[in-house]
């Protein structure tokens, strides 16, 4: 009997002291405007955003062609990802698309790529990312590319 009643005053203190704990992080609502206010402040350091809309920091690789894949971005190490600017080198993987795409090889040619001009992500406005992608390519490079290109990317 008397083990009985040790057992419920066990249970009724650890009710009652997960209810103070669950009450206290429910009352709680002050951690909520400093959550809203980094929602709206941009990020300090900005993102790629991807061909599948996700954002990106310092990717290992990345597609450029999003519709095929046929160029894209791989083994790249960044020197340095800041708020103006990201510098990494790596290799553009390149389809030669002979005789046509898909019995095409692929063509790897050493490449410096900068990231620049960071502007709010329509689609999470709180983020920077990069608009502008400049390849260099220091040796060979794909037929029909100058040594430098740039592109716009998309939001």
């Amino acid at each position: 009997m008397r083990e009985l009643a040790m057992t419920k005053v066990a249970a009724v203190c650890a009710a009652a002291t997960l209810a103070a704990v669950m009450g206290t992080a429910s009352a709680a609502p002050a951690a909520a405007p400093s959550t809203a206010q980094a929602v709206t402040q941009p990020s300090v350091v900005p993102v790629l955003v991807d061909c599948f809309w996700e954002s990106q920091v310092r990717p290992a690789d990345f597609i450029l062609a999003c519709g095929d894949g046929n160029s894209r971005l791989t083994a790249l190490r960044w020197s340095h990802w800041h708020a103006g600017s990201a510098v990494a080198v790596g290799l553009n993987a390149v389809n030669d698309c002979r005789p046509y795409c898909a019995a095409g090889r692929f063509h790897s040619y050493p490449v410096v790529v900068r990231l620049d001009d960071p502007q709010p992500w329509k689609k999470q406005p709180q983020l920077q990312r990069y608009t502008r992608m400049t390849l260099t390519f220091p040796d060979d490079r794909p037929e029909r590319l100058a040594r430098t290109v740039t592109y716009p990317l998309w939001d």
